[in-house]
């Protein structure tokens, strides 16, 4: 499975790019970015109540089941 996999069903809201040759051959490059996509979800949610992120969360795992790898 790769990245673009698991993003179709919902398993994964977003995807980290990794420097060429993998993560292990950047690594301050990987944590650089792995540090920015945290710092943009959680800006995304800093603005939500409790009551939405649970009701959203919940959501996204009741779809998960209803999106196929081949939909």
């Amino acid at each position: 499975l790769t990245a673009g996999d698991l993003q179709k069903p919902g398993v994964i809201d977003r995807i980290v790019k990794e420097p060429v040759g993998g993560a292990q051959r950047g690594r301050k490059e990987t944590i650089e970015a792995v540090g920015k996509a945290i710092e943009a979800m959680l800006k995304e949610l800093s603005g939500k109540k409790p009551e939405a992120l649970i009701k959203d969360r919940r959501q996204k795992y009741l779809e998960m089941g209803t999106k196929g790898l081949a939909a």
